[in-house]
Order: structure tokens, then sequence, then C-alpha cells
């Protein structure tokens, strides 16, 4: 157990930030640190005069809002669990995960709600609008009497008001579950991580020590905080250094985030390889594949300063002001990267996932290894289960601070995944080199055996594909013992030349010989599949292969 307390990390930050900005919502209101105190202790008067206990479930269903952050602080600081409901699920597969996390509040958005039926939440005694916080169901009328008499009860308590000295939060273990953070709604494959406070505060205690924020610094908040990439870092993490979150209430679509990124000018910016990617491809790549530009990239001294230039623009689109880009929650396209690291673009690539709350490793721009996700956080024991890590490819095991407590209600899923003597084992497969530096080869369930014996990273091959003009994603899946690449195209690439799927698959067919002559004999794709169809996604926007296999 850490000796840094993630409630006391909060109450720090409230105290030394009083009068500063906490949380904006994008072209709408902000909230102070104090103003965010106040809601938090009426929050906390509500739940105890409706009976609402210590360890009792509470279920939050929205999209990034001020009031989403203000409920998470609420709920977690009062020492009940919160369990956080991505609102790209279903309306089945949310009545799923409030019934199995036994919720017996719900805080959701009034445009999800309208799709719920709370005949199908039985325990749940009330569920409250996010943006205004009035009832928009109840089986118990005590809910709503004692919502409205909160500013009474605040009144009573704290005739005086409260200031940055008196503010106090209850004293909470680290021990404590704070979190049920659902991976998937389907009831088949819905598992709930339980993170204690101690995994959350591991992930912030790293990241005050390794990721550059001061207080007041402006972050936006675009990536879904119902997943822990983004509450831990675009929420958790700024909110204990005392920075000015704005989040993009509506659903970020490229142009809405670089927009917000120009006007607010964020400090430090997490992103999913996918955005990325998009603006590597469409802005970079048509100008770098030039015959000409290649020449002049070719040319020592002219190559340094097109490359700053081209650095320069590129920076302008996240907004000129950050001092790092963490790209995470999938892997990042090899000549992508390998570009940006030659112009010198402050960027990083990261790895972790849900069950670890959830950072496994990093290293910062300056330090990182091109095709590493860096070296692991010092609160987590990490190996290679292989007998020579650095060069025989293995799964990605590991233990420490950062682990979950198990899956909710789920033993034998848990023990699955967490051995008897502590080792989590990820799934991913890895090396490690000397200096522990961290390099993912890809899925264990996702290798393929390739006709020859060889191990075949599908990831790979996939990297390859996704530079191709005209082709947005990619799957490479075995067919009767060949490699098939299921190829999603760029409709608007498709739109703007008058390709039909006919014409867009005769050009699949070209580059798959192009693909093939890259890549090494037994990693050749034998045919190309075009799939009108956007592949369904996790959370963190990586692809379901299972779906497709």
């Amino acid at each position: 157990m850490l000796k840094e307390n993630f409630i006391e990390y909060l109450e720090k930050a409230i105290k030394n930030t009083w009068d500063g900005k906490a949380f904006s919502d994008y072209k709408g209101k902000t909230m102070t640190y104090r103003e965010v105190a106040e809601q938090i202790l009426k929050f906390h008067l509500f739940f105890e005069k409706a009976g609402i206990k210590k360890g009792d479930k509470i279920a939050l269903l929205g999209k990034n809002s001020a009031n989403w952050g203000v409920t998470y602080l609420s709920v977690i600081t009062y020492g009940t669990v919160i369990v956080p409901v991505l609102p790209d699920f279903r309306p089945d597969d949310v009545h799923h995960i409030v019934n199995h996390s036994d919720s017996v509040f719900h805080l959701a958005a009034d445009y999800l709600f309208e799709n719920l039926d709370p005949e199908k939440m039985p325990e749940v005694r009330g569920i409250m609008a996010i943006s205004d916080y009035r009832f928009l169901f109840t089986r118990d009328k005590s809910l709503e009497e004692a919502w409205s008499r909160v500013d009474e009860m605040y009144s009573e308590k704290y005739p005086e008001g409260i200031t940055a000295e008196t503010f106090r939060l209850p004293a909470i273990s680290n021990a404590e579950l704070g979190v049920i953070n659902y991976t998937s709604g389907t009831t088949g494959f819905s598992k709930g991580v339980m993170l204690d406070l101690n995994t959350l505060a591991a992930n912030i205690r790293f990241a005050h020590r390794h990721m550059d924020l001061d207080p007041g610094d402006t972050i936006v908040s675009f990536l879904p905080l119902a997943h822990t990439y983004g509450c831990a870092f675009e929420f958790l993490f700024p909110f204990t250094r005392g920075c000015h979150t704005t989040f993009l209430t509506k659903t970020p679509s490229p142009q809405i985030i670089t927009q917000a990124f120009r006007e607010i000018r964020p400090r430090l910016i997490l992103s999913v390889p996918l955005v990325v990617e998009k603006i590597y491809k469409k802005n970079l790549l048509p100008v770098i594949s030039k015959p000409h530009m290649k020449l002049l990239l070719a040319i020592p001294g002219i190559n340094r300063i097109l490359l700053n230039k081209i650095k320069h623009k590129l920076s302008e689109v996240f907004g000129g002001n950050f001092r790092e880009l963490v790209i995470g929650g999938a892997a990042f396209n090899h000549d992508a990267e390998k570009f940006f690291r030659k112009m010198k673009f402050p960027f990083t690539v990261g790895y972790g996932m849900t069950e670890c709350g959830p950072l496994i490793s990093y290293s910062s721009w300056q330090t990182t290894r091109l095709g590493s996700c860096g070296k692991p956080v010092d609160t987590l024991e990490v190996t290679i289960d292989s007998d020579d890590p650095s060069r025989e490819v293995g799964e990605i095991i590991l233990r420490g601070e950062n682990v979950m407590l198990g899956y909710y209600k789920n033993e034998e899923a848990t023990r699955e995944i967490i051995d008897e003597e502590g080792w989590l084992h990820t799934g991913d497969l890895g090396l490690m080199d000397e200096d522990k530096n961290l390099f993912i080869k890809g899925r264990s369930k996702s290798m393929l055996l390739g006709p020859s014996g060889h191990n075949i990273y599908p990831e790979e091959i996939e990297s390859v594909i996704n530079n191709k003009p005209g082709i947005s994603e990619s799957l490479v899946v075995d067919r009767d013992g060949k490699m098939v690449a299921l190829i999603y195209p760029d409709k608007d690439f498709m739109k703007e030349r008058g390709l039909t799927p006919e014409a867009m698959q005769s050009l699949l067919d070209q580059y798959r010989k192009e693909v093939n002559e890259e890549l090494p004999g037994f990693m050749r794709v034998h045919r190309f599949e075009l799939h009108m169809d956007d592949f369904e996604k996790t959370p963190k926007q990586s692809i379901k292969r299972f779906l497709y296999q």
C-alpha cells in the first residue's frame, strides 16, 4: 500500500487552488475549485440523508462534462463506489452493467435516460440527471425530499460557508474499493474491473513525478472519461495538480478537437493512435510522399529546415502550447512514429490496461526508444514470460500497486488473469531490452501461426497496410491457413475519386502486391477483402478482433 493517499491528493489540490478554475464545459460554464468543493459537500449531505451507505455502488452514464467530473469526485470521496458507464453502450448493456454492479443510485444524461427502462434496473432507488441534478425517476420519495433540502442542510452545517482552511474530505484508506470499470457491456464479455483507491493513487503518483504539469495549466478532455486512460490523465491527474480542464461535451470529431486545441492551447495532450494517424495520413503523408519532397528530405541541412517547418505546422494543429503528446490505448503506426521521431516531435507512446488503472509503462519523449512504449512504472514489477526476454517474445506479466483487486463477482475470470503468485497475465506479447524498454509485438489471442511455423503478429502487417492511401483501417485474419486482410476504406477518398466498391477492390488488389513486396515471405497476405462497414471497437478504439475471426 502506498503512503500517498488518493483522497488526500484531491483535498490538497482543492485547498491549494481554491479560487482557480477547475472545470469548464467547452463553450459553456466554468467552475472554480471552491465551487467543486461546495458541490462535493452537498452531495455528501444528500447521500447521508438519503441513506446511501459507504460501499454502495453508484452508476454514472454520460459524455464528458464538468458535472460528470463533480459527480465522480463526490461519489468516490464519500466512500461509495463509482461505476462509470460508457455512453456508447446500448441500453440493454447499460441495464446489465447497472444490475451486475449492484448500483443503488444512477446519474445519467437526459438524452441517454430516454432510451433506458427503469423497470429493467429494479434495485436502483432513483435516477438523477447529470445536467442539472433533477430527478428523472425515483422509487423512493425520500431521495427527492433529501435533495430538495440539500441547500438548507448545507447552510445548517456550514453557517459561515467554507474556506480553503476549513475544507475537509472524509479520511478513506487506499485499500477501499473506489471504481468498478466495465470493459464491455455485452453480457457474455463484460467484466467489472475492481480498482481500489491505491491503484488510482499509484497512477497519480507516477504522473506527478514524470509528467510535466503546473497549477493553472490548461487541459482538453476528449477521451471518454468512463475509460481509465482518459479518466486518469485528462481528469484526475490534472485536477490533483490544480489544472483547468475543459471538457468537450459533444462527440469529439477531429474538427471539434482541433478547434478546441487552437482555442484552449492545452499543456499536455493525450490521444489514441487513431486520431494522430488520421492527421498523419491526411495532412503529412501526401506531402512527404511527393518525389521532389523525398529528394529534399534526403539532403542534409535542407531536410532539417523542412522538418522544422512541418513540425511547427503540426504543433499548431495541437494548439502549439503542449509540452508532450502521449499516445496510448493501441499500437501506433510504425511509419508515422518514425517520421514523428525524425522531426523531433514531442510525443511518446505509453502502455496500459484497465486492470492497472491503466498505466503499465511510459517514458518521456526525450528518453523513449523508437518502437518502445517506455519503461515499467515504478509501482509495478513487469517481466516477459520467456527464457530470453530481450530476444524471445513472451507474454507480458506484472504485479504491484497498480493491479486491480479482481473482477466483480467473477472469481473464475480473476483466477484466469491473476495467478497464485500475484502475477497478472496481460495477454499481450512483447520483448524487454537490457534497459527495461518494453516493446509490444501483439496480442497472444491475435497471434497467427504461419504455414512454415512462424509466429505472425497481424498488427505488424496492418501497420504497413494502413499507410496506403484510401485505407482507413485493416484487420488481418486467418482463413483456412491463409492470411486475409479485411479493409475498411476511407469513404471520403472513394467519394473524391468517384470510386465504386468494385474500383476500390481493384485498387486493393494492387495494394496487396505492393504490401507483400515490403513483407517477409512468411507474412505475405493472400487476399484483400473490402469491408464497407466500420469495424466494431472496444472503448479504447481498438478493433474487436474476436468478431471477425
